[in-house]
């Protein structure tokens, strides 16, 4: 005859609460479900190898240039190649930078247009444990994916052009700096489309908002006639990118009123800061 346990039982007829989830399962469930949908995670990966891609074929194409230069006009400096300008280009920062800030909003708009979020927070009620997990793990995921795009795109561009003897090494000034830059966008981006999926919580709106945020927005405040438009677009995600990758030894400026890289770190620092706010906050307090 077999026994059968039961919880203990409070005076007044309670039994005690269920243990509260650990935070690495919060993390596990949150892999779980990212696995699940395979386009959220191959869109990252597609857009990780076409960044590289691009850089690569980049400096591969401008071999040509550099073995044979151009003529030198009167009157301006004589060329110089830039490695890091095109070896770690806008464009396929830009991409990357859509790529996570998509992946971030479909991982929170996703649950709310499925309605699986009322199943998520029945389950764990903890609702600011289920905000931290999602923003550990895709920060970490997209952490990695711009880690791995910025070093493949630094040390192969590099590899090529080290028979032209015009490559860089990561300990050359501003190197290390521009390498963990062109990383950085990636997962600060990643946090700005969890903020919008949270604040949105609709497809179309956050992806669009995303895409004219990073791409749309800057080229309002381009130019140095006006400083405030200046110092406005200076602090936007992608110039804070642009400017921790220029080459300080580089023969062109970057205009007036430039950033410094002190200033630049501290603009991304606070997209994330702010972006990470806004999804706890969010997702903690307002109705499913």
């Amino acid at each position: 005859m077999s026994a059968t346990t039961l919880s203990p039982v409070r005076p007044g007829g309670t039994r005690p609460a269920d243990p509260r989830p650990r935070f690495a399962d919060l993390l596990a469930a949150e892999w779980i479900k990212l696995r699940s949908l395979r386009s959220t995670y191959w869109v990252l990966a597609l857009a990780s190898l076409a960044a590289i891609a691009i850089n690569l074929n980049a400096v591969h194409t401008d071999l040509t240039y550099i073995d044979h230069p151009p003529a030198p006009v009167p009157g301006f400096p004589p060329y110089r190649y830039d490695p890091l300008y095109h070896g770690l280009n806008s464009i396929s920062a830009a991409l990357m930078a859509v790529a996570a800030g998509s992946l971030g909003a479909i991982t929170v708009f996703g649950e709310y247009t499925t309605g699986m979020i009322r199943t998520t927070f029945a389950a764990v009620p903890d609702r600011r444990g289920v905000a931290a997990a999602k923003v550990v793990l895709i920060a970490g995921l997209t952490s990695l994916a711009g880690a791995v795009v910025s070093a493949a795109s630094f040390f192969g561009s590099n590899a090529m052009l080290a028979s032209r003897h015009v490559g860089l090494s990561l300990t050359d000034e501003g190197c290390l700096g521009a390498v963990l830059g062109y990383a950085a966008i990636v997962p600060v981006c990643a946090l700005i489309g969890m903020a919008l999926g949270a604040l949105l919580r609709h497809a179309t709106a956050s992806i669009v908002s995303l895409v004219m945020l990073l791409l749309i927005v800057p080229m309002m405040f381009g130019g140095d006639r006006y400083r405030l438009l200046k110092e406005i677009g200076n602090h936007l995600p992608l110039a804070a990118e642009v400017r921790l990758t220029f080459n300080p030894n580089s023969s062109t400026t970057m205009g007036k009123y430039a950033p410094s890289v002190l200033d630049s770190w501290i603009t991304l620092g606070a997209w994330a800061a702010v972006a990470l706010t806004v999804t706890v906050v969010l997702m903690r307090r307002r109705d499913v």
